[in-house]
């Protein structure tokens, strides 16, 4: 069997529509994790991604009958615009069943190859049996994302490709799993020419279907799986993969949305390219491995699977970016009440940036605030805040890993007082730079006490603060005072309408 997969690769019809991608060097995260790491762009295909390998090898082996009835396939969405491609490629009809999650960003690629779309279901298996349904209605042959030896054959092609683009040692190649068309189609190949090389699937901890197969020893069907990483939202791998899997795959790593977004970024910093979550699912598989073993010097291959992320995720991304490298700890803190408490604070955090601050006022007994501060992306580093903190008087919880924290909380921290404040409300602009939040702060000191705070530091060039004073109207010209000779832009907003309807005193 093995044999005839290997033959089945080689005469693969994929560069009709393919390119052979490049396997480029990373060089920032290969200093940083003091190995080689290698990048297999498959993002650089035309559909940016690698399933048009699988579908048009697939579509091409087709009957002349079968391409004259037309193809259907269902997909989260890189399969399908595979299939789109191929199916124009080829003067074919076809249609294509997505998930009504899917970006727009994929479904607008699909429809611009010339296929129809019909969306249906939340999931890629609601889409999947649906699209079962319409093919046997309408006599259309169906064109499966993963569990066809085809498929697998042509996704095995990547693994073709490394190991001619780099001869020498490789010690490891990381892969995304989904349905397992690509993990089974480079492990069958990758282990019958070199077969020392490992071979580890990498999958989001919340769709684990590979992971959790493999413990079992048979194909289980997860009830649920996560969307954030939608390319590899599959609730059950491929029966043809699984079989391959077992042989084949060395294990499967699993990571969380944080790491994944912090793939992400790694991938940004050494190609200056934006990958979807599930194409850069096994960078973080690979910095994981790294981490857990402990190995250095080594050729490690990760396959960069995809691009197609619409760009108001981006924001998402780059949040929680910073939890996933271990550089922002997040910390519930309960203060004192009291003019000088937010300095105070702050002191204490010596040379640590604060990335985000946000506060509002309740009651006159203790303030909770809800604070970012950087880290040096090592696990002492957070007990070492949290002691410092404590051994000061103030009650430390921690946010760091709490997903409802991270997901809403941080947003909705605030809402309107319980009570009139005699409040003033200014938004401020300033440099930012090391320290800049601690030396604001210290120049307002301590006679006015602070009843509204939000800050967050977005990496730009320029710090935003939204501040709520409690102070007497005969003082505000010293306050502004105070502003003009630390050199900042400020707009006073207590007549903002924003401010009145959702934070603003009431009384």
């Amino acid at each position: 069997m093995t044999q005839k997969y290997i033959e089945k690769i080689l005469r693969a019809k994929v560069y009709d529509v393919a390119t052979e991608s490049p396997l480029d060097y990373a060089p920032a995260l290969s200093k940083r994790f003091n190995n080689q790491i290698y990048l297999k762009r498959e993002d650089l295909q035309a559909v940016f991604s690698f399933k048009l390998r699988g579908a048009y090898n697939k579509i091409v082996h087709l009957s002349e009958q079968e391409k004259q009835q037309g193809i259907i396939a269902a997909s989260a969405g890189n399969h399908a615009q595979g299939v789109a491609l191929s199916a124009s490629k080829l003067g074919i009809k076809a249609l294509i069943v997505m998930p009504e999650t899917t970006p727009e960003i994929k479904v607008n690629s699909v429809r611009s190859w010339g296929a129809k779309v019909v969306l249906f279901g939340d999931s890629f298996d609601d889409a999947y049996e649906h699209a079962l349904e319409l093919a046997e209605q309408k006599q259309l042959t169906f064109v499966h994302p993963y569990d066809d030896p085809d498929v697998i054959a042509g996704q095995g092609t990547v693994a073709m490709e490394i190991l001619r683009q780099k001869t020498d040692a490789i010690e490891a190649i990381f892969v995304p799993v989904g349905g397992g068309g690509l993990i089974s189609g480079i492990a069958v190949y990758a282990k019958f020419v070199r077969p020392e090389i490992k071979i580890i699937g990498v999958e989001p901890d919340d769709a684990d279907c590979l992971n959790q197969a493999l413990k079992a020893n048979k194909r289980v069907t997860l009830k649920q799986v996560g969307l954030f990483a939608d390319g590899v939202a599959v609730k059950q791998i491929g029966k043809e993969p699984f079989r391959l899997a077992k042989n084949f795959v060395d294990e499967v790593v699993t990571v969380n949305t944080d790491e994944i977004c912090a793939a992400i970024k790694d991938i940004f910093d050494d190609t200056r390219s934006v990958s979807e979550p599930a194409g850069a699912l096994a960078v973080a598989g690979l910095k994981k491995y790294i981490e857990r073993e402990k190995v250095s010097g080594q050729s490690l291959v990760a396959i960069e699977s995809g691009a197609n992320i619409n760009f108001d995720r981006l924001r998402y991304v780059a949040e929680r970016t910073q939890v996933g490298e271990h550089r922002e700890i997040l910390l519930a803190v309960s203060i004192p009440e009291q003019p000088g408490s937010f300095l105070a604070f702050c002191k204490l955090l010596g040379k640590r940036s604060i990335t985000e601050f946000n506060y509002r006022y309740f009651d006159s007994g203790s303030a909770q605030i809800f604070a970012g501060i950087s880290s040096n992306g090592i696990d002492a580093d957070k007990p070492e805040i949290m002691k410092q903190l404590q051994d000061k008087g103030f009650s430390v919880t921690d946010m760091t890993h709490n997903e409802l924290a991270k997901e809403h909380i941080r947003y909705m921290v605030g809402g309107h007082a319980p009570c009139a404040l005699n409040e003033v409300v200014y938004s401020l602009q300033f440099p930012e730079r090391p320290g800049a939040l601690l030396r604001f702060l210290s120049a307002l000191g301590s006679q006015w006490n602070i009843s509204l705070f939000h800050y967050r530091n977005h990496g730009a060039a320029f710090g935003r603060v939204l501040l709520g004073v409690q102070i007497e109207k005969s003082e505000q010209a010293t306050l502004r005072s105070c502003f003009d000779a630390l050199g900042f832009v400020y707009t006073e907003e207590t007549e903002n309408p924003a401010y009145q309807l959702f934070t603003g005193g009431q009384g």
